[in-house]
Formats: structure tokens, sequence, C-alpha cells
């Protein structure tokens, strides 16, 4: 077999392959660069660039390297540590070529670092909107509800657990509601509602370090409702002791010290307001304690306080979409009604303070033009979604005064029936529910001081007589156009444009929180103003509209 032979001009190429093969290893282990034009980083471009040299110097066994697909991966050594190493002597061509992987790590840094909180928010849009839910031990909520037939002293809650808190549902709309939606919901059942709603939250966290704000699901309402009547102080606030000595031991209210925890209440903030230990004093010491002053409350009614906002009632409509939303909404704002106003409760004889006897007198007195649903005990259409509904759907002006505390859930019930609300005391509605009313409550409702009907000197049919036809008209788009605002969805579903009651809530806790924050970054006291007693005037002072409301304050 004869020897291959090599000629002069193949043992140049062959040097000039062993020269070239001899730079490219040293400037591999030197330099990146990846910051070159052109290149996808400092390997594939110095790869690419030997094959261009090879290709340059082409012989018949060299075959060109396709540069579209071939991909080359960094070798095992080539670790930040040795490029440190390999090019701390080359702050020339470091200027002048590319930066060391180590140095422009440092600076994407740093950009990261100035980005904005706009910035932040485009990239992630759960940015902050972060939610924890605190992992309570089940004592503070889902045991709450396994003795449901104690829940309340005089009926059985346990049909109203059905659908998450919803209610059973109603199989007999009788064309005054629509096919579905619509629940036997118990008023009392919110803390179940929002726990169920906040569980399919689309920006939920199991990291607490990131969250904007943390949820506590305690039923505080339920809870205490068990030993409201006939047991003594000790048993009315044991869970919730119990409860704020759990959360001060955790490392997530250490960070804030409770100003980013939020829990909502079922009843009315009178039944936690308890401020003595006096046996016979109602509900417990929940929201007094120094602990509960650190969250944010929310509930169906608030007290005074500048820690505590009021949230709907709910209603028996939890629509599944938008569309079923709009539907409704369609239907109310064109409902004809044969009734100028309507009223549906029951006197308070032992109430000395109260004016729905005079109310109730002067609708009987104009029963053409008035409705009225009696729902003194021994009847049930007070607590038939379709009785309820059927009355206010089919009257212009709902009367909504004080019962047993200012607010009632009557008023969503009217909202929701697109019938405008009669109020006779601000704090039923103007000082509570700031976050989903207009500001200006001549817009959506009607104010008669309650001291004219209790004096006898108004006539509720002739005042609500005197609003003109394009005014009621008025009136009612408005309405019907907060219907979203107070109502809450069904928690098996999800709105996927209009918000409703929890959307809002959630959205001004957030925004309550990062006031906090930026207070704290700029060396502000976050306290200051965070909990403070008697504000009534400060939930009032945005209120606009055309009667006088300083009396109050």
């Amino acid at each position: 077999m004869e020897k291959p032979i090599i000629g002069k001009q193949s043992y140049k190429q062959l040097w000039f392959v062993i020269f070239v093969s001899f730079v490219f290893c040293l400037v591999l282990l030197c330099l990146d660069y990846s910051a070159l034009p052109g290149a996808k980083n400092g390997v594939s471009f110095l790869v690419h660039s030997f094959a261009d040299a090879l290709n340059t110097q082409k012989t018949n066994q060299l075959v060109p390297m396709d540069k579209t697909n071939e991909t080359i991966a960094p070798p095992p050594n080539f670790t930040r540590s040795y490029i440190n190493e390999a090019t701390q002597d080359f702050p020339a061509l470091e200027n002048n070529v590319t930066l060391s992987n180590a140095r422009r790590e440092n600076k994407i840094q740093d950009v990261g670092d100035q980005q904005s909180s706009d910035d932040r928010k485009r990239e992630d849009p759960c940015a902050g909107k972060y939610i924890y839910i605190h992992h309570l031990p089940s004592r503070f909520n889902t045991d709450v509800l396994k003795d449901c037939r104690m829940l309340v002293k005089w009926f059985d809650m346990c049909p109203s657990l059905m659908n998450l808190g919803l209610g059973p549902k109603v199989v007999r709309p009788q064309g005054v509601l629509s096919e579905r939606n619509w629940f036997e919901t118990n008023q009392f059942l919110l803390e179940v509602i929002f726990h169920h709603r906040m569980n399919q939250y689309k920006c939920l966290t199991d990291d607490s370090s990131v969250a904007s704000a943390i949820f506590v699901p305690f039923y505080a309402g339920l809870d205490v409702g068990r030993y409201l009547w006939g047991f003594n102080t000790s048993v009315r606030d044991s869970s919730a002791y119990d409860l704020v000595n759990w959360l001060g031991k955790k490392a997530e209210w250490k960070r804030m010290w409770g100003r980013d925890h939020f829990f909502v209440a079922g009843r009315i903030a009178w039944d936690f307001r308890r401020q003595t230990e006096i046996q016979s004093n109602w509900g417990s010491r929940l929201m007094s304690f120094p602990e509960s002053m650190n969250m944010t409350m929310l509930s169906i009614e608030s007290s005074s306080w500048s820690n505590e906002f009021a949230i709907p009632y709910p209603t028996y409509f939890h629509p599944s979409s938008d569309s079923d939303i709009i539907r409704w909404q369609r239907k109310m704002r064109s409902q004809k009604r044969r009734y100028l106003f309507a009223f549906a409760g029951a006197p308070r004889p032992g109430a000395n303070d109260s004016i729905r006897g005079e109310i109730i007198k002067q609708c009987l007195a104009s029963e053409e033009t008035c409705k009225f649903l009696n729902c003194q005990p021994g009847g049930n259409k007070c607590d038939s979604p379709v009785e309820v509904i059927k009355v206010f759907r089919d009257s212009t002006f709902c009367l909504q005064p004080p019962g047993d505390s200012y607010s009632r859930r009557s008023t969503f019930d009217s909202i929701l029936a697109g019938c405008i609300p009669v109020f006779f005391h601000p704090y039923s509605a103007y000082a509570q529910y700031k976050w989903y009313f207009p500001k200006n409550y001549t817009k959506y409702s009607v104010y008669i001081p309650a001291n004219e009907i209790k004096d006898c000197t108004v006539s509720i049919k002739e005042a609500l007589s005197r609003f003109s036809k394009d005014r009621v008209l008025a009136m009612r788009k408005q309405v019907v156009k907060l219907i979203p605002k107070t109502i809450y969805a069904d928690p098996r579903s999800r709105l996927e444009r209009l918000e409703d009651a929890f959307d809002i809530a959630v959205k001004r806790v957030l925004k309550r929180v990062e006031k906090v924050r930026t207070d704290t970054k700029e060396g502000k006291d976050p306290s200051v103003d965070f909990a403070v007693g008697n504000r009534w005037k400060l939930k009032l002072s945005g209120i606009v509209g055309d009667h006088p409301l300083d009396q109050f304050f």
C-alpha cells in the first residue's frame, strides 16, 4: 500500500489550522464576546469566526459549517469565577470590547433595582396584588360549622351552608327571578362566602414574603353568634383571644405588626366592640384587642373606628358570569313599577327612637301607592327571595329605616331590584359603604331626617311624589348601575370584566396596606390615623348632597 503524498501546501494548511486552533482556545479561555454585534453569545461567535477562518483556507477535505443550525454550549469549566480571574488584567479590552459576565450581571441587577413599580406591574399582572391566606387551626373556621344547628339560637343554619355558603338554590323563581344564580342566602354567611371567594382569587400566593396583604379567615360572626345569649364574657372572647395570640407569634405578623392583615366579620361591628367585663354587656371584644386595632376589619356594618370598613350584606343573587349580571340589569331597568314606595320589615315597639311604627302607619294609609311586606315573626315571606324581590321590583322607592342597627340587608335587596333606597339616618349607608356608593348620595337615594318622621312633620308620600319623572329615571339608572358592586359572585366561577363586592373590598384593602408601606418608607409613623376612634365625621367628610348632615357629627 502506497503512503499518501503530502505536499508543502498541505503542510502549510495543517500548521495554519494548528495555529488558529491555539489562538481560538486561548481567546476562549480569556474573553467573553457576548456583547459583540451579530453574536448570540461569546462562544458561538468565536466558533463561527473560527469556522470562517478555516473556510478561507478550505481544501477538498474541509466542509463549510452550517451557521444557521449550529449551537455550541460553553465548556463545563466556563464559570464566572474563572472569567473574573481571566479578565482582571484586561480593563482596556473590557471597556472597548465587552463586559465580563460578573460586571454585566451586576449592571443588570442595578437596572432591575431601578425599575419602577409600574414596570414591574407590566411584567407581572399580580405585582402589588398578591395575597397570602393564613393557615389557621380549623377551630377558627371549619370546625365552627360542624355544629351548624347551634350557630344561631333561633333557627337551624345547616341548610344555609349549602353551595359554599350561598344556601339552597331557588327552585321556583315564579317569573320574578331569573332561572339560575338565585339562592336563599342567609345574611350572616358573609364570612364563609368571602373565604370561598378568596380561595379562587387569581393572585394568591403560598409565599407570605411576597404577599401585599394577608387574609385571616376567622369566622368571627359565626363563632360569637353561638354564645351571644346565655354565656359569660370569657366564653364569648375565647376564640378571639386565642386568635390574636396565634397571629402575634407568626413571622408574617412581625413584618408589619399586623398592618397588612385583614379579616371579615359577618355581623355588625357592635357585636365585637364590648368595652367592659360586665357579664350582661353585649358581644365579644374581638375588635377592641390591641392586635385587632393593627388590622383592617371588614364587616356588614362598621363603627366609628378608622380601621373598620363596611362591605355589603350578602343578597340572594350570586351570578356566575358577566352576562348574568347584564341581563338582570337590563330587566330591572325596564321593569314597570306600580307602587310609589314600599317597606319590608316589622315594627320595633320596644325601641323608643324607632320610626318604623310611623312608617308602617303612613304606608298602610297610602295603600294604592305603598306596598307593605310584613316581616313579623310567624310568617316566612321576608325570608323568601321571590317575595322580597317581587315587592321591591314593583316599587320606585324602598324605605330603609334603622332597625336593630343603623344598616339593613334590605338596602342591598332593594338595589338588586332597581328600587331607589330611602334613608332616614346617614349612618345607614352614607358613612358606611364608602367604597361602594357615590359620594353624592342624591344621585342614587333619598334622605329624609328621622326626626321629621317621628314628629309627623313630613308625609313620605308627598315627599317622594315631588321628584320629577326625569329625576326618578336618573336615580334608577344609578341604582341599577350599582348592582354589580353590591353582590357577591358565585365562588365556583369568576367574573371577567365586572367587579363585585368582593373584588372592590380586596382592591381597597391592598390600597390601604400600600399606603402604610409608603408612609413607612418615607419615615412617617404608620400608626397615625390607622385606627382612630370617633371618626364618624371623617367617614362623612366626603359626602355631598342637598341635605345638611352636620347635626349628626
